[in-house]
């Protein structure tokens, strides 16, 4: 087992502090960068979400110790803000991308916090504490994409109620896996322990009864932030933006649908195709 407290060894340049997962935007809840997206802006899309994926690679990897992760992480941000020239090619190609479009870095500067958060923290104690992790490990995605589009900051709020439901979502699905694989939970601590219920009625196969009732109550609460989220197309003003943020904001509301009904320990509680194809049906309306 390695040991979070011995002194992390400085990742060599050359070689780079990146060991991408095999994950890529196909794997993902939600279109990265989709046809919907004006051309021209994908590859700076794609830039971003490769420099999330690393990141998000190292802060899961089973190997590497929770100091290392760290290590790593910040060698990321070097090279990101130009301190670095070596490294992490996918940040030196988001430094790259920034820079051509005027993007400000701190959109993926964010993201670092809640990666380094996620090397060290494993619990939440509450909702507040889950929905404080959310703003740097979602919300900057989306106010990435509405910066890069020249979109207001009043989008902001609904932007980030998405980017929460989102990642809720994602957590709901993957819990099992995320305490199997590598300790982490985050179902609110205060309310499994109102159920007198611990972590580990979460590695059972299937949802105790009482567990059902923090997990109805999570998506009682995810859907409050859809119900927000509905707002953003709305008020994004790129035409095809809005599409895309409309087609989010139905899959996300699907997937929560979905949750209440499905057991995410017996299975993968997942989106259809069927599901994108009536979400994108649905959202056409926006392309006026």
């Amino acid at each position: 087992m390695a040991n979070d407290n011995a002194k992390p060894q400085k990742p060599q340049a050359a070689a780079g502090v990146e060991a991408w997962s095999g994950k890529d935007k196909g794997d993902e809840n939600f279109p990265v960068g989709s046809l919907l997206i004006v051309k021209a802006l994908r590859p700076h899309i794609h830039a971003y979400y490769t420099f999330a994926r690393n990141a998000d690679d190292i802060s899961d990897s089973p190997s590497l110790s929770a100091a290392e992760k760290i290590a790593r992480l910040d060698a990321m941000e070097a090279v990101l803000t130009g301190a670095q020239e070596e490294g992490s090619p996918s940040a030196a190609k988001l430094r790259a991308s920034l820079a051509e479009t005027g993007v400000d870095a701190i959109h993926a500067r964010e993201l670092l916090i809640a990666f380094r958060q996620d090397a060290t923290k494993t619990r939440y104690a509450n909702w507040e504490e889950l929905m404080q992790y959310c703003r740097y490990s979602a919300a900057p995605v989306g106010r990435y994409v509405l910066a890069l589009h020249g979109e207001s900051e009043a989008t902001w709020p609904s932007s980030d109620a998405l980017c929460a439901s989102l990642q809720v979502l994602n957590h709901m699905q993957d819990c099992a896996k995320d305490l199997r694989d590598l300790d982490r939970c985050y179902i609110p601590q205060d309310w499994l322990g109102e159920f007198g219920l611990g972590t580990d009625a979460i590695a059972r196969g299937e949802t105790v009864p009482d567990l059902r009732v923090v997990f109805d109550r999570m998506l009682e609460l995810t859907e409050k932030l859809n119900e927000q989220a509905a707002e953003l197309p709305r008020l994004v003003k790129s035409r095809r933006l809005r599409v895309e943020t409309a087609v989010i904001a139905r899959l996300a509301k699907r997937l929560t649908a979905k949750l209440r009904s499905g057991d995410p320990l017996a299975t993968r509680v997942k989106l259809t195709k069927l599901d994108f194809i009536a979400a994108t049906l649905a959202a056409l309306r926006y392309a006026a």
